[in-house]
C-alpha cells in the first residue's frame, strides 16, 4: 500500500468515524433492531431451505462483540444463544497476537468473558478454535461491491485472507450503518483486499444477502 492511499485511507477513516457519532441514540437503537431481525431472518431463511444431507453439518457463525458505535448485535446473540439451535453454532474473535489472525472460539449464553486486546470483550476459554462458515464483520465504509474499510488494524483482512489460503469455505457479511457508504467518496480498493459476500445496514442490504 503507498503511503498517499494510507494517509487517504486514514483521513477516510475519520470522516465515517464523525458521520457514525452524529447519529441520534433513537436512530441507532432502531436502526441496530433493523439489522437484528433481517439477519435473524435471513440465516432461519438459509437454514430452512438446506438439503438434508448439509443440514446434517452443524455451521459455524462468527458474530462479533460489538462496541458502543457499532450495530448493536447482542440481543441478537442472546436469541440465537436461548434458542440453541442445532444447525448452527457461535463463535466470537479473538485477538490473540497483534499481527496475526483472528481466532475464532465458541460461544454460549454460559461462556465467561474478558476484556480482550483494545478492551473489546472475548470468550475467555481454552476451547479448540473453530472454523467459521458465515463471518459477520464489523464495517466501517463499504461499497456496492463489498469493498470494506475497517478501522486499519488489519485483522479481517489478515483473517479472510489466511481462511481462504487454507481453502475453507466461508460467507462474508459486513454490518454497517448506512451512512458508510462510500459512493460519494473517491475510495479505490487495495489489490490485496477481499470483497465482503454481503453488507448489511439498517437501511437494508447494500449488497445483497448472500446464499450458504
Amino acid at each position: 500500500m503507498n503511503q498517499h492511499s494510507t494517509h487517504h485511507n486514514a483521513s477516510l477513516r475519520e470522516t465515517l468515524k464523525q458521520k457514525r457519532q452524529s447519529l441520534d441514540a433513537q436512530y441507532l437503537s432502531q436502526g441496530a433492531l433493523r439489522i437484528r431481525a433481517r439477519l435473524y431472518t435471513w440465516l432461519s431463511t438459509q437454514l430452512a431451505q438446506m438439503p438434508a444431507e448439509r443440514a446434517e453439518e452443524k455451521l459455524n457463525l462468527a458474530a462479533f462483540w460489538s462496541l458502543p458505535a457499532e450495530p448493536e448485535l447482542q440481543p441478537l446473540l442472546n436469541k440465537w444463544g436461548s434458542e440453541s439451535p442445532a444447525q448452527f453454532s457461535l463463535c466470537l474473535p479473538c485477538i490473540e497476537q497483534s499481527d496475526a489472525p483472528l481466532v475464532f472460539r465458541p460461544w454460549t449464553l454460559e461462556t465467561p468473558m474478558k476484556k480482550g486486546a483494545h478492551n473489546i470483550p472475548e470468550p475467555d476459554s481454552t476451547e479448540q478454535a473453530v472454523k467459521p462458515d458465515i463471518i459477520l464483520v464489523p464495517t466501517l465504509g463499504y461499497t456496492r461491491q463489498g469493498d470494506r474499510i475497517g478501522y486499519g488494524k488489519g485483522y479481517y483482512d489478515r483473517t479472510l485472507a489466511a481462511l481462504k489460503a487454507q481453502y475453507h469455505p466461508f460467507v462474508t457479511i459486513g454490518i454497517a450503518w448506512s451512512c458508510g457508504d462510500l459512493s460519494a467518496f473517491d475510495y479505490q480498493p487495495q489489490a490485496h483486499d477481499v470483497p465482503l459476500d454481503a453488507i448489511l445496514t439498517e437501511q437494508g442490504w447494500a449488497k445483497a444477502a448472500p446464499q450458504l
